[in-house]
Parts: structure tokens; sequence; C-alpha cells
């Protein structure tokens, strides 16, 4: 069965592991880290800086008790209705399996639960198309008419496609 627990320091080097080559590394975290690779110090002071918002919540999804994937969960507006997921990531070696959309609605329902959250949003760059379908898969959909953001990668524009979804319908 899939925990979402509270990310510790020590997972980061496994959740690090998982991140590939740069270019697997570039689609996790986008512009996020200006080096690759990186060391977990990079990813707990990250961490630790963000956190001192009071708005930012870094997870571990486990089964029993093994690290098996990750992501965050931040509130960048004002108010704790709309959470924004990211550095959404999965043992490499369990991909496939539907951790990930398993994973995710786990993530919002403890937003809406303990925050109060009505909506979550994401980003997911065009060229990742698996990570697209499970994003789909867990209830999300891309914003109509949303603003095109590029990022600037390997001399290359990336397209980042804007998905959203209503978590009460995304958890029945």
């Amino acid at each position: 069965m899939l925990e979402l627990r509270p990310f510790i320091p020590s997972d980061a080097q496994t959740i690090i592991s998982w991140t590939g080559d740069e270019t697997a590394f570039r689609r996790w975290c986008a512009d996020r880290y200006d080096h690759y690779p990186i060391i977990p110090n990079d990813m707990t002071a990250q961490y630790d800086e963000a956190g001192k918002s009071g708005r930012f919540f870094p997870y571990t999804a486990c089964e029993d008790g093994v690290p098996v994937g990750h992501l965050i969960v931040r509130y960048p507006g004002e108010n704790m209705k709309t959470a924004r997921l990211g550095f959404i990531i999965v043992d490499p070696s369990r991909r496939g399996k539907g951790i990930g959309r398993e994973m995710i609605k786990l993530a919002l329902k403890v937003s809406a639960e303990r925050d109060g959250a009505e909506n979550a949003t994401l980003g997911v760059f065009a060229n990742n198309e698996a990570a697209h379908r499970c994003y789909l898969g867990a209830g999300f959909t891309d914003v109509a008419g949303a603003e095109e953001e590029y990022y600037h990668i390997f001399d290359k524009d990336w397209l980042c496609i804007e998905m959203m979804c209503r978590i009460k319908e995304s958890a029945e």
C-alpha cells in the first residue's frame, strides 16, 4: 500500500538517483537548480529555504517503508485554495504501475483535508509524454487558452503545458 509521508533529508540521495541523465533531470526540475548533477545538500538546502514560508510541503511516497516516489506541494497564492504540485518523480524501476497517479491523488487528498485546497495546478513539458499521461490519469486537464510558457534548456525552447484539476472531482 502506498503511503505519503513528509520528506526527510535522508531521502534526497535516493530521489536524486532517480533523475537519470541531464535531460531527464531537467524534465523533473526545469531550471530550479542552476547546475547538474546536484547533491543531497543542494536539495535539502532548497527545501529548507522554501519551507520557511509555511506554504511548501515536500513528500516521499513509500511502499512498505521504501521510497518509491516524491513530489512537492506548495501554495503560491494569497490563500491556500490552489495547490501547486512539482518535482514529481517515481523510481524508474517502478514506473508504469500507477504509482505516480496514486501518489498525486494522495497529495491532493492531504491538500484538501489539511489545507482546504480546492484546486491544484502543475506544469509538464510537452516533451515528457509519459508524465503528461500520468497527470491526465490523476484527474488533471490541460488548461485551455493558457499563456504558453517556454523554458530555454539545452539551447532549445521547451514548451510547458499548464494543467489543473478540481480536487474534489479528482478524489472521487
